[in-house]
C-alpha cells in the first residue's frame, strides 16, 4: 500500500488539489492534479463518498484506487499531488477498470 509519505492528509490539501489541480475525468473515477517542483514524493488522496455505497462497498473501493495507485507510483512526477473521487459507478467495476482509469489519467496529467 501506500506509505504514510505519499498520502495526502489534512482537509486543506485536499481542497487546495481539487480547486486548483488539472482534471481527468474517466468512467469511474475523476482524478486532480497538482504539479509542484518540490523535492518529495508524490502523494495522494481519495474521495470516495456515501453515494458510492455502503461503507463495507467504499472501503473496498478505497482499497483497490490505493492498490493501483501504488503500482503507478514509479511512473508519477515526484512533487505531484494527486487526489481521486470514485463515482457511484466505481461501487460495481472490478479492480482492473479502476485500475485502468487511474492509470490513463496519471499518464496524462502526472506522468515523469
Amino acid at each position: 500500500m501506500l506509505a504514510r509519505g505519499n498520502r495526502i492528509t489534512r482537509g486543506a490539501e485536499y481542497r487546495a488539489v481539487v480547486r486548483g489541480g488539472s482534471r481527468c475525468a474517466s468512467a469511474h473515477t475523476v482524478t486532480y492534479v497538482v504539479t509542484t517542483t518540490e523535492d518529495r514524493p508524490a502523494r495522494f488522496g481519495f474521495i470516495v463518498s456515501k453515494q458510492v455505497g455502503t461503507a463495507v462497498t467504499r472501503n473496498t473501493v478505497r482499497r483497490r484506487l490505493k492498490a493501483a495507485c501504488a503500482e503507478a507510483l514509479p511512473g508519477v512526477r515526484s512533487g505531484a499531488d494527486v487526489v481521486i473521487r470514485a463515482l457511484p459507478s466505481a461501487a460495481t467495476a472490478d479492480s482492473s477498470q479502476l485500475r485502468s482509469d487511474v492509470v490513463r489519467c496519471l499518464e496524462r496529467r502526472a506522468a515523469a
